[in-house]
């Protein structure tokens, strides 16, 4: 649990953050929210979520740094944050998105940054 409860937060976190992030686009399309919904009311619903995102986000580095007795470096912490927020964003996306489609330089990309895990924890 000491090693899985930081990713655990971190991908809540990143729930919310997606959310906060790209979820108000979700609702203009839903015609929840229209384009000309005032930016400041936008911009609070955002306010919110982001709110629920640090209540993870902070707990998750606070426990996983090796600092505070967690099993993770700050590099290693960013790195599968980084990673998480892909996976998360992509799996949002093609959902929710129609007209958003995952091409082979994604993939690529997405490799690129499992490499960057694979270094990163990689003991030199």
């Amino acid at each position: 649990m000491h090693y899985i409860l930081p990713i655990i937060l971190l991908i809540v976190s990143n729930i919310f953050m997606t959310l906060a992030w790209y979820g108000h686009l979700k609702l203009q399309d839903m015609h929840v929210l229209h384009g000309n919904t005032p930016l400041y009311v936008v911009i609070l619903i955002s306010w919110g979520l982001a709110l629920m995102e640090y209540c993870f986000m902070v707990p998750a580095n606070r426990l996983g740094f090796q600092g505070n007795g967690g099993p993770y470096s700050l590099f290693q912490l960013k790195i599968i944050q980084e990673v998480i927020t892909l996976i998360v964003f992509t799996i949002y996306t093609t959902l929710s998105f129609r007209g958003e489609t995952l091409h082979w330089n994604h993939l690529a990309a997405f490799v690129c940054m499992i490499m960057a895990v694979f270094f990163v924890f990689y003991k030199a």
